[in-house]
């Protein structure tokens, strides 16, 4: 077991981390958002990233996610915990909570959400987007850290970077959503395919725009509430590791095993090596 983090980058002075190393890694997709930090919390291996690089240098649309997920693989990390901030949807999710969500709608439009193409198809079920296992997990870590938290709803993932309109905001109430964020979509579905177990730990900074009781998000309210919350997510994080079970009872680390569709030697060669780490043991 090894439990991936991506996040802000204050996140990998976690009390207790030992044997704090930082790798750089090539990857077929280009260069990570950084270089991975590693270490060991609770004897479990622990690989944290910061997505937008360090010092924040990357907008959503830019992120390298395949290189992020991929460079995570290559690391062995089974467990993939992304930690980011998001506006609430939802009068009762209050700036300073936190929400696990279980779905996703997506609104992105310029991104790339697989590693497959170039000679290769496959499809990986997704109706639910979120491991159960690792929800459940994080869950009670909220419950032990004393957080307040929301367990489960829906996170709208936008393309900004600006943030919604009204009219945007209201549609998206109107769907039921909880939350809505720019990052996270594209990490859980390369994560499914990566044979991940994913969570999210999402952060609430702000109403959106949709509340008229409230002034209009600024990133000045976001990053305030977010120096508020990041210790309590620190300790969600600690919690977690300290009760994480080794074993998956999930069926997430077989993902792929009947969503190859190409026939295999018509697979170029190329791509096979590419994505050895993913496919290569259905393959053999």
């Amino acid at each position: 077991m090894k439990v991936g983090v991506i996040g802000g980058s204050g996140l990998y002075d976690l009390p207790g981390l030992t044997d704090i190393q930082e790798e750089p890694i090539s990857t077929p997709f280009g260069t990570a958002s950084d270089n991975f930090i590693t270490g060991t919390l609770h004897e479990t291996p622990v690989v944290f990233l910061p997505r937008h690089g360090k010092g924040h240098r990357l907008l959503p649309t830019e992120i390298p996610f395949r290189a992020n997920i991929w460079g995570m693989k290559k690391l062995g990390v089974t467990h993939l915990i992304s930690v980011s901030a998001v506006g609430s949807l939802k009068e009762e999710i209050a700036p300073g909570h936190i929400v696990f969500p279980d779905q996703f709608i997506d609104r992105t439009r310029q991104r790339v959400s697989t590693f497959f193409g170039k000679g290769i198809v496959a499809h990986v079920q997704f109706g639910d987007p979120i491991c159960s296992h690792l929800l459940g997990i994080v869950t009670q870590a909220a419950e032990d850290a004393k957080a307040t938290y929301h367990k489960g709803g829906t996170y709208v993932c936008m393309e900004g970077p600006v943030f919604s309109t009204r009219a945007e905001s209201n549609l998206y109430r109107s769907w039921d959503a909880s939350i809505i964020g720019m990052t996270n979509i594209q990490e859980a579905k390369l994560a499914r395919e990566a044979e991940m177990c994913f969570t999210t730990i999402a952060l609430a900074t702000d109403y959106d725009c949709w509340h008229h009781a409230e002034e209009e998000v600024t990133i000045d309210q976001i990053l305030e509430v977010m120096r508020n919350n990041i210790e309590t997510s620190k300790k969600i994080l600690a919690r977690t590791l300290e009760i994480l079970p080794a074993e998956r009872p999930c069926s997430c680390g077989s993902a792929l095993q009947y969503g190859i569709i190409t026939q295999p030697d018509l697979i170029p060669m190329q791509t096979r090596s590419d994505l050895d780490i993913l496919i290569g043991k259905y393959l053999s």
